[in-house]
């Protein structure tokens, strides 16, 4: 079979400047209508049922938003099985998984594999939907490889969101929402013509404020919260019945404080002579009491309480503005119509962060910056040829993109102390004597232990005992500064300290900045063949696009205790100084070899459809997709003292697509299934390491390595390059059931299948041996991809009398268990859990009134959206002690909740 549809799509494609026929006239979103309880979607770029087309495809509707309480994106995965949306330490970083395949982690040089259209605009990033949206006419989620239907690619889905158009009839809705967390949200839209059946406005509003859902114990306050508003004001011209132009304008303000993190239970790991691993408490955790921080825990056996511990004057400010403005054309030229949208955007945010998530202060961040200037224009042309058998479209894509990120991460106050104690806990581990800990002491040892310790043990392990509790030298002749740890190493490889400057605490980076210019083109075409009318056609698409992206960076960083113990004879004591990057130089410019990239992708599709009967259809296809490769914009990845572009380049991800579905659509009951196959080679994975995130690509091996790649040896796993293959395989099968029972009476019902999971004989770049970080990876299934998803929906619309009329709706949406961190530690495993959404609602006549109670998780179901090493707290995991890497483990880990039970009370007018 694939032998054949890889023919199929290297096949000539029928030239799409061949005489036209007759080209059916533009249609908009507002002839999209519902027949026979049958959705029309415009995901072909051509207005048809749901079950016509032979896509897998999930659409939700105005009426399905407004039961289920959508706002955002992340919302709509309710009702979508496939789709799960989920954001961390910044809600503008939000990541979309399709399939269990997305975007993992937090850094804006990796396009989404999941792509964003909103009114046909492409949106850089996922995270720029996580925001309410207003008032919306439906909501499309492709699944699988895209490029041939829309301007941007995506390698795994695309999401495309339709906002409400104007209306030739004035008309408006007001509503008004009020619910527990204190949380206010007021919503209205107006909408009438302007120059009678020629020119229509629409303007849409709203303003959202609520309480948060995490305390802060330090200071009372909580995180989580919403401040935000949206204005979007729209023109929709009709000059002749041939040519229709929209033009949207819109601008977005968040001003919020989010996200903190709730600590996962914390104790040591111990692996006894028998290979059992054993619990102690945890020596971290005693350690930040012990200088001063808190840590809240669960005392209740939860896995976390949605309570949080920030430094005293740092906090997780947001503030984002997000705005734009674009033009849509569609023009009937005689036997052929012509799409135009030209669209600037521009995202800009601004995030403040406790690095270290506890009341220490460890790590902190205070002016990040992230900013996205976006020029789009996308072509098309599309009409009919040779009777209607040849359903034709062309497309041209251009894009221009400037992408600014800076960052100031530095080490805190009490950094130096802490770190300090990070070297005595490891040593106390090491020799078993828990006791070596003092925190009251400013080397952090017990010194009359340390002594006797050092002594016994003799060697390098026992001058470094004496050395780091302010006892001894590690160089001979070089003065001992007896306050001991990092200030007596400083001291032994004569560093001294600039005036005005601790050693470490404070220090860190002044100002990193990235600036990556994109400029991307693509042609494409999607062209439908009917072979038998009726019953039998063939799809062929095919993309080509070209990437290019330039990099400029500027890097000042004042830790220079970094850099001298680098360059020392001991550079093996200088992980925590070098925690922040203090070897990266002053940056370099496009023109440095390595700063540039230039790529070429031909990419495509072919279906083949069969229509045994007007009930049902049938599909067979292939798909190729890519996401441009790009920039690591993280100074970490940056080689010590020998820093170079090309340590932060990662390459494009492909991935090749089979699926076969069928849809029913019976009076009554709609069914949608589908079988997929994805291999995804170079896969562009982004793990956080407890520090930073590491960008790497992976492939899978097809020699065995032996289990070489789930050890923690560095360099000895690698793979002939031309033994290169998948480095990810993603199948399972998709099941969505619509019924109307009865009337008034709708039931949605969906399944997914996905066992996404990562090559067995896992790789690194090229075949490179995988990084021992990722050890825990090969033959695993992702991070956050639940193979068990099952989504449910009941609503009953029954009328009282001639003007009344109720709601009753219920949703909900199960996930079994997946592992929510990215280097798939099992201390991240999430349990399997459901959430459940309700709505009641009492509605006047026309619903020009209505009233509306409702719950958001009403079983106040607990679980987390991810998790994560904490930063610098402890290392080593479950699975290092148990497969004997390590002795044994002293990480903490934090969770990034998901929101609690919220309720509360809206009001909705029509006019």
């Amino acid at each position: 079979m694939r032998q054949l549809l890889l023919a199929t799509t290297a096949a000539l494609l029928l030239p799409a400047a061949a005489l036209a026929q007759e080209a059916q006239p533009a249609q908009t979103a507002q002839d999209d209508v519902v027949e026979s309880g049958e959705i029309i979607v415009t995901a072909t770029r051509r207005s048809e049922g749901l079950s016509k087309i032979p896509i897998a495809v999930t659409a939700v509707t105005m009426e399905q938003l407004r039961n289920s309480g959508g706002n955002d994106i992340r919302q709509i995965a309710q009702l979508a099985p496939s789709l799960l949306v989920s954001s961390a330490t910044n809600e503008s970083n939000g990541a979309a998984r399709v399939r269990g395949i997305g975007t993992v982690g937090e850094n804006p040089g990796l396009e989404s594999s999941v792509a964003v259209f909103i009114d046909g605009v492409y949106r850089s990033r996922t995270g720029v939907g996580l925001t309410d949206l207003g008032e919306l006419e439906r909501i499309e989620i492709l699944r699988g490889p895209q490029g041939t239907l829309f301007g941007r690619n995506a390698s795994a889905g695309l999401i495309s969101i339709t906002t409400a158009q104007p209306k030739f009839e004035f008309g408006g809705i007001v509503e008004a929402t009020y619910g527990n967390y204190d949380n206010k949200r007021l919503m209205g839209s107006l909408t009438g013509p302007i120059l009678g059946d020629k020119l229509a406005f629409r303007i849409d509003g709203l303003w959202n404020e609520r309480d948060g859902f995490l305390r802060d114990v330090v200071s009372g306050r909580t995180l989580a919260d919403r401040n935000r508003w949206l204005l979007r004001g729209q023109l929709l011209a009709k000059p002749t019945e041939d040519l229709t132009i929209r033009i949207i304008g819109d601008y977005n303000s968040k001003d919020e404080e989010c996200c903190g993190a709730a600590f996962l239970p914390a104790n040591n790991l111990v692996r006894d002579a028998q290979g059992n691993v054993n619990t102690t408490p945890s020596t971290i955790l005693g350690i930040v009491r012990g200088l001063g921080g808190t840590i809240p825990l669960p005392t209740d056996g939860s896995r976390f309480v949605r309570d949080t511990a920030i430094t005293r004057g740092e906090g997780y400010f947001q503030a984002t503005r997000d705005w734009g403005l674009s033009g849509e054309v569609n023009w009937a030229l005689g036997g052929v119509n012509l799409t135009s949208i030209t669209a600037y955007r521009q995202f800009k945010n601004k995030a403040g962060q406790d690095l270290d998530f506890n009341s220490l202060d460890i790590l902190r961040r205070r002016d990040q910056d992230r900013k996205f200037s976006t020029f789009t224009q996308e072509l098309r042309l599309q009409g009919t040829a040779f009777n209607d058998r040849l359903d034709w479209l062309v497309g041209a894509y251009y894009a221009d993109e400037i992408l600014s990120a800076d960052d100031d991460g530095k080490y805190g106050n009490d950094y130096e102390r802490y770190a300090n104690c990070v070297l005595a806990d490891t040593f106390a581990r090491a020799t078993g004597q828990l006791g070596l800990i003092n925190t009251a002491d400013s080397s952090c040892f017990n010194r009359p232990l340390a002594a006797g310790l050092a002594s016994a043990i003799g060697g390098s392990t026992g001058a470094q005992i004496a050395a780091l509790s302010g006892q001894g030298a590690l160089i001979p002749g070089r003065p001992i500064d007896t306050r001991g740890g990092f200030y007596n190493i400083a001291s032994q490889i004569g560093y001294v300290t600039p005036a005005g400057q601790n050693l470490m605490n404070g220090t860190g980076v002044v100002n990193n900045e990235f600036r990556q210019r994109s400029r991307n083109y693509a042609f494409f075409t999607h062209n439908v063949i009917k072979l038998i009318p009726d019953k039998l056609s063939l799809t062929l698409g095919l993309r080509y696009t070209n990437e290019q992206k330039f990099l400029d960076t500027r890097f000042n960083a004042n830790n220079g205790f970094c850099a001298a113990l680098r360059a020392s004879p001991l550079a093996a004591l200088a992980n925590l100084p070098c925690v922040v990057n203090g070897t990266a130089g002053p940056g370099f410019n496009r023109t440095a070899p390595g700063a540039t990239l230039n790529e070429d992708r031909v990419t495509g599709t072919a279906v083949l459809t069969f229509t045994p009967s007007r009930e049902v259809l049938t599909y067979l296809s292939y798909s190729r997709g890519y996401k441009a490769g790009g920039f690591n914009l993280d100074t970490s990845a940056l080689v010590a003292n020998n820093p170079r572009p090309t340590d932060l380049l990662f390459n494009a991800e492909d991935v090749d697509a089979y699926e076969i579905g069928a849809k029913l659509n019976f009076k009554g009951f709609r069914l949608n299934a589908a079988l997929f196959y994805q291999e995804f080679s170079n896969f562009q994975l982004n793990t956080f390491n407890g520090v930073n995130f590491e960008v790497a690509n992976v492939g899978g091996c097809q020699d065995d390595l032996g289990g070489r790649d789930r050890d923690l040896t560095a360099g000895n796993s690698t793979c002939p390059a031309d033994r290169v293959g998948p480095g990810l395989i993603s199948k399972g099968i998709e099941l969505e059931a619509f019924l109307n029972p009865v009337r008034h009476v709708n039931i949605g019902l969906g399944y997914t299948y996905a066992e996404s999971r990562y090559a067995r004989n896992m790789t690194g770049t090229n075949g490179s041996s995988l990084a021992p970080t990722l050890f825990q990876l090969p033959g695993q299934l992702l991070s956050n991809a639940s193979p068990h998803v099952v989504t449910t929906s009941f609503s009953w619309t029954p009328p009282i009398n001639d003007t009344l009329s109720a709601l009753v709706y219920v949703d909900y949406r199960y996930m079994s268990k997946f592992n929510t961190g990215s280097d798939l530690d099992f201390e991240k495993e999430e349990p399997g859990f459901g959430v459940m959404n309700a709505r009641l609602g009492l509605y006047g006549k026309d619903r020009i009134w209505g009233v509306e109670f409702w719950a958001q998780n009403l079983l106040n179901t607990q679980y987390a959206q991810v998790s994560a090493d904490a930063p610098l707290q402890g290392g080593a995991t479950f699975r290092q002690v148990a497969r004997g890497f390590a002795p044994n483990a002293n990480g903490l880990f934090i969770a990034f909740p998901g929101e609690p039970r919220t309720y509360g009370i809206t009001l909705r007018s029509m006019f």
